[in-house]
């Protein structure tokens, strides 16, 4: 990401305590960056806020099974 790694990252309310989870953070204009919990200093996934949006609604749709 061209903007840096972002200081403030989040996850669901709904994550359990066992920290196997994905994390996101706000602040990156046009991008919502992605990371997995257990890796923080690993890769950070950077998508456009329509593609996230649409991610989690066809994941609240039952789109995924296993979600």
């Amino acid at each position: 990401m061209e903007q840096g790694v972002p200081k403030r990252w989040r996850k669901s309310t709904y994550s359990g305590p066992n920290n196997n989870c994905v994390e996101i953070a706000d602040g990156s204009l046009g991008v919502i960056p992605v990371r997995d919990s257990k890796d923080p200093d690993g890769p950070v996934l950077a998508f456009t806020e329509n593609a996230f949006s649409d991610f989690v609604a066809a994941i609240k749709d039952g789109q995924f099974p296993g979600t």
